[in-house]
């Protein structure tokens, strides 16, 4: 990457000194639905650029990632979620083997130092949606040991012990099974994200986790009022629990343009089931013009918003790229520079721009390794299911 614009050249500087982290990648997922590789890395070819989608060795290169969750993401309404989960695992695992020369298995925070040492990226492994526990505790402590650090509780459905945000709610938040999961979490050393959690079921887990939690891929709702959004109530409460908002690509997180265009077709901000999607936004498109996907400006003012509500401790960027559409400037992983060049153009300090790089995230893991060696010491394994009752 090469560039006469002096913010750009200051933010390559920055990153290649900092390193950036991105606390969401759908990637795994993206592997498993093509259709020449099928769940297959060595076929995939991560180190050869695709056009087609958004991440890709080359890329994540030059973007200057060092620290990069891969999320294992399980559809809520998979037959096996138990199984499918594993292979997401298997994915996870595929990409760091077969590409062992550019990926270090991050398993403590310890390893994103260590990563970049050795000239490579650090690879963070989460589960998006713990539908795949089948409401059992047990399964985490495998997952843990598979190599996953970060568990995104639910995803865009309600599960038997969570409500979601882009679902109707059953169970006014969190169950005693949902605060059970984060207990055992908290626990194991694994950071809770709540990014998909409903607002009442955030509210929950602040009240219970006795670790700093994460929200993964979420920007500001007052400036964009999709669900999935962090409300200002949250936000105020950030801070105080040393958690970490990582603000994400989503073009219907970020522009209310996107999400009115859209909002015809979701339903609780979410596509309606059994609706073509990819036709529908073609056929709109055709008749009123292209689907506004948001701006780097735009994401950059729910950065500010956030900071303004939590403070630079408590922000992050988690792009949540999983091969669909992203704002024009924001197409794939290369693009991460921009975006600091961007925040350096508002006039933020190499200091502000360590932080929300990767130094909060570094923090933040920290943490919640701490408390785990505490935890570990005194209490057993979580062996909890839920209750027919719920």
């Amino acid at each position: 990457m090469t560039t006469q614009d002096p913010a750009l050249a200051r933010a390559l500087v920055l990153l290649d000194h900092f390193g950036l982290f991105d606390g969401h990648n759908d990637l795994p997922f993206t592997i498993r639905r093509n259709r020449a590789a099928a769940r297959d890395v060595v076929a995939y070819g991560l180190d050869r650029v695709h056009q087609e989608s958004d991440t890709d060795i080359p890329r994540l290169i030059e973007g200057r990632v060092a620290g990069q969750v891969f999320a294992a993401f399980v559809p809520t309404a998979v037959p096996h979620p138990a199984r499918f989960t594993l292979e997401q695992l298997a994915i996870c695992l595929d990409i760091e083997t077969v590409h062992g020369n550019v990926f270090l298995p991050a398993r403590r925070a310890s390893d994103l130092a260590r990563a970049r040492k050795a000239g490579k990226i650090a690879s963070v492994i989460s589960v998006e949606s713990g539908v795949g526990l089948e409401n059992s505790l047990s399964p985490l402590r495998v997952w843990y040991a598979a190599g996953m650090r970060i568990l995104t509780l639910c995803h865009n459905e309600t599960l038997d012990w969570i409500d979601s945000a882009t679902d109707a709610p059953r169970h006014d938040g969190l169950t005693d099974f949902g605060r059970a999961v984060i207990a055992e979490c908290n626990r194991l050393g694994i950071i809770v994200d709540l990014a998909h959690a409903s607002p009442k079921a955030q509210h929950d887990a602040l009240d219970h986790a006795r670790a700093p939690l994460v929200w993964s891929h979420s920007n500001a709702f007052a400036l964009c009022d999709h669900p999935r959004n962090v409300t200002d109530d949250v936000l105020d409460r950030v801070k105080s629990h040393s958690g970490l908002v990582m603000a994400t690509f989503v073009p219907n997180f970020i522009s209310r343009k996107s999400r009115e265009w859209v909002g015809e077709f979701q339903l609780y901000g979410k596509t309606r089931p059994g609706l073509d999607i990819d036709a529908a936004v073609t056929a709109k498109a055709r008749d009123v013009g292209p689907w506004p996907r948001g701006s780097i400006g735009e994401l950059c003012d729910h950065i500010e918003y956030i900071v303004g509500k939590t403070g630079l401790d408590h922000i992050g960027i988690g792009s949540d790229f999983y091969g669909g559409p992203n704002p024009p400037d924001l197409a794939d992983v290369s693009r991460f520079p921009h975006l600091i060049a961007a925040l350096i153009r508002r006039g933020w300090s190499d200091t502000a721009i360590g932080k929300i790089a990767s130094g909060n995230f570094v923090r933040l893991w920290k943490a919640v390794e701490h408390k785990a060696a505490e935890l570990g010491q005194a209490e057993p394994p979580g062996v909890a299911v839920v209750a027919s009752s719920e």
